[in-house]
């Protein structure tokens, strides 16, 4: 429902030409009208609806408007201003992100955020008291506009959330948010929404003291007026939570700090964290915070974020194109993959029937789904509504009523090809039949479908609670209106559907494929498996190639490279064979190639553990090599649209080092040369699986993918 009731709309101002913001004039009674009112009583209502966008985002032009309708406001001579969104999607998202690729110069960049904060200045410096209203999302330089402002009251809304997420883009907050947001709520909570990006609901935000008031909606204008009428002190972080700041500690905390950040973050790679810490640290001035924004804004770690944010951001436009018209999914599988489908899915608002053969893999399902459910819901009522979604089904009866329905069963292809024989008489005409395949080709398991246009992939990544991208595989005989519905509902659940053509591997597993496969024979040339992993984590990767392969299941590895090793013309390793057969499985079995321990942490042997090396090997060259190559390979044959959509892949599927933006965004820093070069040098060293692919060479789709020859 919108915001902004249509009662609420009185006298609007004219003398300002607006197109992102309205104002009206009076005063606020019980039920929430905006009356006509004396002068001596009358208040402003500003509301920020920024045209032809979903969302209110902070362009140059909203600021600059922003500023001239309080110049308007001011002039009235009014007892207080109350700022609101009309969006139903929220409050304000924060900067309009777009405008950063087009600032190449940082003092360009510094001299945008300085503009805002004056105007953001305006606020607190005002005779009257001013009330930031909000509802939906509250972040970045929304925040930062809320926090300018006397008082801040939250609507009671589960999709009220609070953050400072700029950290996220590489930069951090730029009006004045690193001076503000720590006289509020303290210093050590504010460096920690800062360093971390997180957000935070209503009732946490009240806790913190971040808010002033969580009201319900009806009566949220009347509370906010009644905060003008009644002008109590803004608020202000207790004491206790001063202290870190005082001169003798701010050293000894910011040092304290800095270690904590290094366990998440190497500063080379991402420096805002530090760059808080410093600002916070010097007592920087709002000056000093703009001009540190502009450098970082221009630096290669922000490009290539905002880069990945923008990739994100498309693929949720897209799948937001359609309706799906799907209310109920029933998933067939209930093991790992199956269980976490069913969870999530329920957890975002949809009727979920579980199936599995065995009640004891059902039950376990159920109770793993109850402890995520219990850890992601506070509230008791939402608690039971999400377990009450969920509905275990032993004899399969809710295929029959359902909209989507999810394979989730053993990656062999007879028998998907015969549980969907089964799916196509008992489901729906209209229902979407997908599979969770993650490498066989839909073609070979649609061959027995009378009507294989029903099929498609959706191929999850584990944990699927945290892992973002979804491939949504496309198989030749794929009935576009299908595709439609299964991108729009994978963004319904707060997922990024990838569109990708149906092959072996399909994107994500075709080209990291390669990269486990090197890891592995690394290992067997005497490596140490912690040697390989903390070479990839130190480039980058979140996690090291071995404990990847734990942490997804050898046997699931097997299966994938087994799938895979006649397309890319490579061996399976003869140890990742005899890992499985000896039911060494990764973490689901606490041992893998490591040995975890009961919390899943890897144990480190001789063998595992770092050491001398036996000879000098290129250990990174060669693993990213292998990856670029193979995505190359992808790209010419076409198996996704373009470069933008490999980096999507990689880095929302696999983690692929965020700060270089995706591994085509990398290939175009090294210049394909470069290269071709390096392939061909460790293909003679090393043999042909490190041979140059063709695209390499190939000047038009070097120029598609913006990678020159440098």
């Amino acid at each position: 429902m919108n915001e902004v009731s249509e009662t609420a709309v009185v006298r609007p101002i004219t003398h300002v030409p607006c197109r992102h913001w309205h104002v009206d004039y009076g005063t606020i009674d019980t039920t929430g009208r905006l009356n006509e009112a004396l002068p001596s009583e009358e208040i402003a209502v500003l509301t920020i609806d920024v045209a032809a966008q979903s969302t209110n985002a902070l362009s140059r032009e909203v600021m600059e408007e922003f500023d001239r309708v309080l110049n308007e406001i001011v002039s009235r001579g009014v007892q207080g201003l109350i700022i609101r969104s009309a969006k139903a999607s929220g409050f304000i998202a924060g900067a309009d992100v777009h405008e950063f690729e087009n600032v190449n110069d940082a003092n360009q960049a510094a001299q945008l955020a300085r503009q805002g904060q004056l105007v953001l200045d305006r606020l607190p410096a005002f005779p009257f008291p001013s009330v930031a209203l909000i509802r939906g999302f509250c972040l970045g330089g929304g925040l930062e506009v809320a926090l300018a402002c006397t008082y801040r009251v939250a609507v009671e809304d589960s999709a009220t959330r609070f953050g400072l997420p700029e950290v996220r883009l590489g930069i951090h907050p730029g009006f004045a948010g690193t001076i503000r947001l720590p006289r509020v709520i303290g210093h050590i909570a504010a460096l920690d929404l800062m360093m971390t990006g997180r957000s935070v609901d209503a009732r946490t935000a009240r806790r913190l003291g971040l808010v002033d008031d969580v009201v319900p909606e009806r009566h949220a204008l009347f509370a906010a007026q009644t905060f003008i009428q009644r002008h109590p002190p803004s608020r202000r972080a207790p004491w206790k939570k001063r202290l870190p700041a005082l001169a003798p500690l701010r050293p000894l905390v910011a040092r304290s700090l800095e270690r904590r950040a290094r366990a998440q973050a190497d500063p080379d790679h991402y420096p805002a964290p530090y760059r808080i810490i410093d600002l916070w640290r010097r007592r920087a001035s709002a000056e000093e915070e703009a001009a540190s924004l502009g450098e970082l804004l221009v630096g290669r770690t922000s490009r290539n974020l905002v880069h990945v944010f923008t990739l994100g951001e498309e693929l949720k436009r897209r799948g937001r194109q359609h309706a799906h018209n799907i209310r109920s999914v029933h998933v067939i599988g209930a093991g790992t993959m199956g269980a976490d489908i069913a969870t999530w899915a329920a957890a975002q608002g949809f009727h979920v029937s579980l199936q599995d053969q065995q009640p004891e893999i059902l039950a376990r399902a159920v109770a793993h789904a109850a402890k995520f459910f219990q850890r992601r819901f506070k509230d008791a009522r939402q608690l039971q509504a999400a377990m009450d979604r969920l509905t275990p089904d032993l004899t399969g009866h809710g295929l029959r009523r359902a909209d989507l329905v999810i394979e989730a069963i053993v990656e062999k292809l007879d028998a998907k090809r015969a549980l969907f024989a089964h799916i196509e008489e008992a489901a729906k005409p209209e229902a979407v039949l997908a599979t969770n395949t993650s490498s066989i080709p839909l073609e070979t398991i649609a061959q027995n479908l009378r009507d294989p246009s029903r099929l498609l992939g959706l191929h999850f990544f584990n944990p699927v609670t945290r892992m973002q991208l979804v491939e949504l595989v496309r198989g030749k005989q794929t009935a576009e209106a299908a595709l439609d519905r299964a991108r729009a509902w994978t963004v319904a659940i707060d997922r990024l559907p990838l569109d990708v053509v149906s092959s072996p591997g399909f994107l994500v597993n075709r080209v990291l494929t390669p990269y486990l496969l090197e890891a592995v024979r690394l290992l067997e040339e005497g490596v140490p498996a912690n040697s390989i992993d903390q070479a990839a984590v130190d480039f980058g990767m979140p996690v090291g190639p071995i404990e990847l392969a734990d942490t997804v299941g050898l046997d699931i590895c097997l299966s994938v490279a087994e799938t895979l090793s006649g397309p890319l013309g490579v061996p399976v390793p003869q140890e990742l064979r005899e890992l499985v057969a000896q039911g060494r499985l990764g973490k689901k079995t606490g041992h893998g190639f490591y040995r975890y321990d009961a919390k899943g942490r890897p144990r480190r042997s001789r063998r595992t553990s770092g050491g001398r090396l036996p000879r000098h090997i290129p250990i990174m060259e060669r693993l990213v090599l292998r990856l670029l190559n193979e995505a190359m390979v992808c790209l010419r044959e076409q198996i996704v649209d373009g470069p933008d959509a490999v980096d999507a892949g990689m880095v929302y599927g696999t983690g692929f080092a965020p700060y270089l933006g995706g591994p085509m965004r990398y290939a175009e820093s090294l210049g394909s040369t470069g290269i071709g070069h390096s392939l061909y040098r460790l293909s003679q060293e090393y043999g042909e699986r490190f041979a140059p692919d063709p695209g390499w060479s190939q000047p038009e789709l070097l120029l598609r993918s913006g990678i020159s020859s440098n």
